[in-house]
C-alpha cells in the first residue's frame, strides 16, 4: 500500500476545521498505515488550534504543524517539505475551508501510477466571479511569460508524486506566496506527466478568507517580478 500525506494549510478556520478533518480523515483508509493528514496551523487567532489538538486523540494520523510561517504560501512549502522529509510516496494538497470534496479524491488516486501529478481544475467556481477572473489572468500570464497553457494553475486539489515535488520545490524561496502556481508551471513547462481533472468547488463553508482582493493585487504585482526572475533561470 502506498503512503500518502494529505496536507492542508489552515488559518482561523474554527467554523470549518472539525468537519474538514472528519470528512477527509477517512480518505486515509486503505492506504499505508504511515499515511497522515497534516495541517499547518500557525498564527490563528481563533479556536482552530485547540480544536485540532483536541481531535488528535480520536484521529491518531492527524499531525499539526504549528511552527510554520503564518501566510498560506509558506505554509504550503513547509507542508510539502515535511511530507518529503517523512518519506511519503504521494502528497495530496487541499485547503481547510470546506470548498473541496473528499468524494472526488479516489478518482485522482486511481490515476497515481499513470501520471506524476493529477491537478484539479475548477470549471465552475463557487467563490465568486472575481476569483474566477483572477485565475484567468494568472493563466494568461503563465502563457505570456512561460509559454504554458493550463486550465487552472492554483486549484487546491492536487495529487503529486513526492519525487516530482522534491524535484522542483527547492527552486522556490521559503517565503514564496504562490507555490502551487509555480509548481504547476514547472510541471507543464518541463513536460512532466501531468493530467488536469475537473473538480467541483463549493462556496466557502464558513470563516473569513484571509486573501482578499487588495491582497491579491499586491501578490499579483510581486508575481510579475517573480515570473521574470524564474523565467531567466528556466531552459
Amino acid at each position: 500500500m502506498n503512503t500518502v500525506y494529505i496536507v492542508m494549510p489552515a488559518y482561523n478556520e474554527e467554523t470549518n476545521i472539525k468537519d474538514v478533518v472528519q470528512t477527509w480523515y477517512p480518505v486515509l483508509e486503505g492506504k499505508s498505515r504511515d499515511s497522515k493528514l497534516v495541517i499547518a496551523d500557525s498564527g490563528s487567532t481563533d479556536a482552530t488550534h485547540s480544536i485540532l489538538t483536541a481531535m488528535q486523540e480520536e484521529y491518531p494520523g492527524l499531525k499539526i504543524l504549528s511552527e510554520t510561517a503564518k501566510q498560506h504560501g509558506p505554509k504550503l512549502i513547509a507542508l510539502y517539505q515535511y511530507a518529503i522529509d517523512q518519506g511519503a510516496e504521494f502528497i495530496f494538497q487541499t485547503d481547510s475551508d470546506g470548498q473541496t470534496s473528499p468524494d472526488e479524491f479516489e478518482s485522482f488516486w486511481n490515476l497515481r501510477k499513470k501520471y506524476d501529478a493529477v491537478l484539479g481544475y475548477r470549471k465552475v467556481r463557487g467563490d465568486g466571479k472575481s476569483r474566477a477572473f483572477v485565475e484567468q489572468v494568472v493563466c494568461f500570464l503563465l502563457w505570456m511569460f512561460f509559454g504554458v497553457r493550463v486550465p487552472d494553475a492554483n486549484a487546491p486539489f492536487r495529487l503529486m508524486n513526492t519525487g516530482l515535488v522534491k524535484k522542483y520545490l527547492g527552486r522556490l524561496p521559503l517565503e514564496y506566496n504562490i507555490p502551487n502556481i509555480m509548481m504547476t508551471t514547472f510541471f507543464v513547462y518541463y513536460n512532466e506527466k501531468v493530467h488536469f481533472k475537473k473538480i467541483t468547488f463549493k462556496p466557502r463553508q464558513g470563516g473569513v478568507n484571509s486573501i482578499n482582493i487588495p491582497k491579491i493585487v499586491g501578490i499579483g504585482w510581486q508575481a510579475l517580478h517573480d515570473f521574470r526572475q524564474f523565467r531567466k533561470g528556466m531552459k
